[in-house]
């Protein structure tokens, strides 16, 4: 069972890792004028997809539980505006929600949210972020392929190791025809290789999708995603 008292701890931990992390970073002008313009920049972006749904990876992972599990706790990296989130509290679930960007968050705390809603928000990168050892659900859609290599596999064996028994993950990973190949500090696997990261896990969703089509900023792009939800046995 994992308490209040100890997402209060992992927020402790989680603040003291981000601000060694960021400390060089912060206090300067030109460092406040970038800020505010990606506040603004990210405020129209998420006014742009606001009315979006949440993603089926989650519809599946969560029906998959059925009922919440007792003090059901999911933390969901690279969380936006909260989409996935706001589908986990509707259905009882405590929520420790990470995105790097303060927006993000703003957006979300902005949000109607369900009554007796329990969203912890952390603004952080996810790979400096710890999972909590026994968090039932870990979600990121379309996030961890935004992480360099070294901080994808450091994540997703952090991921590995904090799932119960029956714990599950739920996302998205890209594939290596996608347009967005050769981006620095990006991380994209071929079908062998996910399912091979995979092992050991019960792949309850693995489905590969490639198709041509935008983003959400209107940029024409080809996609080539995988669809993942996965239960630890």
């Amino acid at each position: 069972m994992i308490s209040s008292r100890f997402v209060t701890s992992f927020v402790l931990k989680c603040d003291t890792i981000i601000r060694r992390a960021t400390r060089q970073a912060l206090g300067t002008k030109r460092t406040r004028m970038t800020e505010s313009k990606r506040s603004n920049e990210w405020a129209a972006y998420y006014q742009q997809i606001r009315d979006r749904p949440p993603r089926r990876t989650l519809f599946a992972a969560l029906d998959a539980f059925g009922t919440a599990p007792p003090d059901a706790l999911v933390i969901d990296l690279g969380c936006g505006d909260g989409r996935d989130v706001i589908e986990m509290l509707r259905r009882g679930w405590r929520v420790i929600a990470v995105d790097s960007e303060p927006e993000a968050l703003r957006q979300l705390q902005a949000r109607p949210l369900p009554d007796g809603s329990d969203v912890t928000p952390i603004t952080a990168r996810l790979e400096d972020v710890p999972i909590p050892l026994g968090v039932h659900l870990v979600n990121s859609s379309f996030a961890m392929p935004l992480c360099e290599p070294e901080g994808f596999f450091r994540t997703w064996a952090r991921i590995r190791e904090a799932l119960p028994s029956g714990g599950r993950f739920s996302g998205q990973w890209y594939g290596p025809r996608d347009s967005w190949v050769g981006r620095p500090g990006m991380t994209f696997l071929g079908r062998d290789e996910a399912l091979a990261h995979l092992d050991g896990l019960q792949v309850e969703m693995f489905e590969e999708e490639e198709a041509d089509g935008v983003t959400p900023r209107g940029n024409a792009k080809h996609w080539h995603i995988f669809h993942i939800v996965a239960r630890k046995p």
